[in-house]
């Protein structure tokens, strides 16, 4: 197996049901006061929207996000990455909006694009201060929407594919919750999930103040918190907070995919709920977002692909259908809201150049940020998951720096000290234009009832996230349990460890940009926004993020006519399945195709297991469903193949089925022209 850049593990998560209003800022484990299921009525005042959309980007010869793996590069489709959309308004009209897609990250350039379709289409009603755009980290998606060069090496620089697929499916989702718009009832559960994920960097986690880690006894966060959706007597969405990394599927894998967190969301969409995503109605929504999920893993022994088992699509359906049953617990058990309020604030911080009043770093003394810099623990990789770099180790004793020349030589000595003990491998921060990661990033706060969700632009692990929630907490004078913290919003750069373990220099704290005060200063900043919130009064915008979209290189393989393998045309089946096929069985069809770039099937699908029904032919499972996989490989310099295989789920009604391809061809002329194949039929 490739060893990742990126390392990814980490630890179950577990707690009792508890309702917000009886929340307590005690430890996550402690005993709760119990909580009253909600009936479906209670909280009213609300208004609730719900949406979904597409955001699937090109399924071959596109790099993939999260590995930062050259070779990693997109060879098919396991299930359609799509993104979840909530809107929520109180009796005056005050509204928020929350999104979360099943991509790696939402990066500031589909944010900005994403805040300025909105207000073409909806004047000042949306904005980036109501406005939250999340990701689930899904190590399977497709790369290079970004416009930060460190963020678009390893995918060839920009796609424009999947950065039009990301922020035309956003829009689509949030103005479909939009049109969604209804009375509506919100309740808040909690239950515990200690099976879904290890820390896969407890050397560091150990460092951290006794406190911090009683409030962890097991070194993980075992919270699944849950916000429960209702209109009427209907059950229309939820949102269920979990942090375990989107990498149980490896770099070895090569299929678009939302990994467990996606999985989980089609299980109880599809499987509980009943929705066929390609029917008009949206059905019930449900999303999985991460929290804290920085040094949180879902490979339970400690290895890339293992654990609970050793096939990755396997442990991908395990850790899915565990934070399904989890969530399903908090949903049901849930309190309902008595605040019908919703609110929201939002800040600017230049995290290259903070200076943190003694309050936040934890000597009293005040200190400083400094320019983004990687460490030579970020370029090994964690020691849990392999080296990515095998030269490179984690930890502060790194004696290869010195054959390199070391920081001395690659980096000015004043940043080096302000870094320190990060042996500073590339100092990102300085590259021109402005650096190759952002620093004027966005932190962000949502009131939905007695819920506070709080946003931060980066990968924050468990206690990072725990002393965020503290200082919100305590600013707002709510329980602690009120506050959810919620890592992947509106920007990325890269991760964020407390002091304590920022000086393990492990993975994380060689990948925490900012040094060693990074947490400090999202501290101070996020007790801004919460005293602001609570009294009612607006903040400071503060820098303009960097606008970096004039230069955008990109390469990538395109190829511009396609051509069928000899003596065939579009469309023919080059394998055909058997006659006869068992429940349980895997079904393969090969078909003479064109690229898959020529067009996305966004909203659409590329494949149909259709089943016989009387006289007509009906569809029984698409490109988006767990059972299903469209495989894509070059025959030739123009010529693709699409393999397509099901397995037949059991339940699955005897009967007459056939497998469709949808293909599109691009002729000489550059005209994209589709197709359609169709197998032989054959018996269940």
């Amino acid at each position: 197996m490739k060893i990742s850049r990126r390392s990814v593990l980490a630890c179950a998560a577990t707690a009792p049901v508890l309702a917000a209003v009886a929340g307590s800022s005690g430890a996550a484990n402690a005993s709760p006061a119990p909580s009253t299921p909600g009936n479906g009525r209670a909280g009213v005042g609300f208004r609730v929207g719900v949406g979904r959309a597409d955001v699937t980007g090109p399924v071959a010869e596109n790099g993939m996000m999260g590995y930062s793996q050259f070779d990693q590069r997109t060879e098919g489709l396991h299930q359609r990455t799509r993104v979840r959309a909530y809107v929520f308004a109180d009796t005056e009209d005050r509204r928020v909006v929350y999104a979360c897609a099943d991509t790696c990250m939402v990066f500031q350039s589909v944010h900005d694009a994403v805040l300025a379709r909105l207000a073409a289409k909806y004047g000042p009603l949306y904005t980036e201060s109501n406005v939250m755009l999340t990701a689930v980290h899904s190590h399977a998606a497709c790369g290079g929407a970004s416009h930060d060069y460190a963020y678009s090496l390893a995918t060839l620089g920009f796609q424009p594919q999947v950065f039009d697929a990301e922020v035309d499916g956003m829009v689509e989702a949030i103005s479909a919750a939009h049109d969604d718009l209804a009375t509506g009832t919100l309740a808040y559960g909690r239950s515990e999930l200690r099976d879904a994920s290890v820390n896969r960097s407890r050397a560091a986690f150990d460092r951290n103040p006794q406190r911090d880690k009683d409030y962890y006894p097991l070194g993980i966060d075992t919270a699944m918190r849950v916000l429960r959706i209702g209109r009427g007597d209907e059950n229309v969405g939820a949102i269920a907070w979990f942090p375990t990394h989107g990498a149980s599927l490896t770099n070895e894998n090569h299929l678009v995919s939302g990994d467990n967190k996606g999985a989980a969301a089609y299980f109880w969409e599809h499987d509980v709920a009943g929705v066929r995503y390609l029917d008009e109605a949206p059905g019930f929504v449900a999303c999985f977002p991460q929290t804290n999920t920085g040094d949180m893993s879902p490979n339970l022994d400690l290895r890339p692909g293992t654990g609970p088992t050793d096939d990755e699509f396997e442990n991908a359906r395990i850790i899915g259908e565990r934070q399904v049953a989890a969530a399903r617990e908090a949903f049901d058990g849930a309190s309902p809201l008595s605040s019908p309020v919703v609110d929201s604030r939002i800040m600017y911080l230049d995290m290259a150049n903070q200076e943190v009043d003694g309050r936040y770093t934890g000597d009293g003394q005040p200190r400083r940020t400094a320019p983004a810099c990687i460490g030579a623990a970020m370029a090994a990789g964690s020691t849990e998951d392999g080296p990515a770099i095998e030269i490179f180790t984690e930890g502060t004793r790194n004696p290869l720096l010195g054959a390199l020349g070391g920081a001395e030589q690659t980096t000015p000595q004043w940043l080096a000290d302000a870094q320190a003990p990060k042996l500073v491998l590339v100092p990102v921060g300085l590259l021109p234009p402005d650096g190759w990661v952002p620093h004027v990033l966005k932190i962000q706060i949502l009131r939905i009832g007695e819920v506070y969700v709080v946003g931060g632009p980066a990968e924050f692990t468990i206690v990072s996230g725990l002393r965020i929630r503290r200082t919100v907490a305590e600013e707002l004078g709510v329980p602690l349990e009120n506050v959810i913290f919620n890592g992947y919003a509106n920007a990325y750069s890269s991760y964020c460890t407390t002091p304590e373990e920022y000086d393990a220099q492990q993975y994380e704290g060689g990948s925490t940009l900012f040094g060693r005060n990074t947490l400090p200063a999202y501290q101070q900043g996020y007790a801004r926004l919460a005293g602001a919130l609570r009294d009612g009064i607006d903040v400071p915008r503060g820098p303009a993020p960097r606008d970096l979209s004039a230069f955008q290189p990109g390469f990538g393989a395109d190829f511009p006519v396609d051509a069928p393998p000899a003596g065939r045309s579009f469309g023919d089946a080059l394998v055909q399945p058997p006659a006869r096929v068992e429940v349980g069985s895997r079904v393969v069809v090969e078909f003479a195709t064109g690229h898959p770039k020529n067009n996305l099937h966004r909203g659409g699908t590329y494949l149909e297991v259709q089943r016989r029904d009387g006289g007509r032919w009906v569809r029984h499972a698409d490109d988006g469903d767990w059972s299903t996989r469209y495989r894509w490989r070059r025959e030739g310099p123009n010529g693709s193949v699409a393999t397509i295989s099901w397995d037949v789920p059991a339940g699955t009604s005897r009967g007459r089925y056939r497998i469709l391809h949808f293909g599109d061809r691009k002729d000489p002329g550059g005209v994209v022209v589709p197709f359609t194949g169709t197998s032989a039929e054959f018996e269940i």
